[in-house]
């Protein structure tokens, strides 16, 4: 018979696999529109400046979408029977990814309000 915990350990893990692969489906996603962006304007000529806001603001989207996405992965891959190491390590990942986010967000802001 299959204990709750066991249950919940292994659906946790599913579930924090799921949202890493829809985290990847996301930021590719980001390039592959950017690349066609860039590639697009080599044959029509737009203004530069209008091309590189719009590359920088779609992919720093799906960077900042993508990032959110593997916090709460990190954070659902912990949850079940955390160590003082996994808690650590969570804690640097999600520094790191929070600040990284908070640093993509305030440069978009900054895209887009010019």
């Amino acid at each position: 018979m299959i204990r709750m915990q066991d249950l919940i350990i292994t659906l946790s893990e599913y579930i924090s696999y799921l949202a890493q692969l829809f985290a990847i489906i996301i930021i590719a996603h980001g390039i592959i529109v950017v690349f066609w962006i860039n590639l697009n304007n080599v044959f029509t000529k737009e203004d530069a400046v209008d091309v590189m806001k719009r590359s920088r603001t779609k992919l720093g989207y799906s960077f900042s979408v993508g990032l959110g996405i593997l916090i709460g992965s990190s954070i659902l891959r912990s949850v079940v029977a955390p160590t003082w190491n996994d808690i650590g390590q969570l804690a640097a990942i999600i520094g790191i990814r929070t600040a990284l986010n908070y640093f993509l967000n305030r440069d978009l802001g900054a895209i887009l309000n010019n």
